[in-house]
């Protein structure tokens, strides 16, 4: 059984998407209102689409 990740997206931190993609049961991802700023948005929003299709948790903080 593989170790749970659980990892943080911020407008300064985002890793690999490649890393994201390969999220799936058991791994969790909360991304802050702040990462939709990034110019590379678009490609992590289609990363967390398919860590969320493996079955990867993914939570979207809302503005405040």
């Amino acid at each position: 059984m593989a170790d749970t990740i659980i990892t943080t997206l911020t407008a300064t931190h985002v890793p690999a998407l490649g890393d994201i993609r390969d999220m799936g049961p058991e791994d969790h991802v909360v991304v802050h209102p702040d990462t939709t700023g990034r110019t590379d948005w678009p490609r992590i929003w289609e990363a967390l689409g398919v860590a969320y299709v493996r079955g990867a948790s993914v939570s979207l903080l809302w503005r405040a």
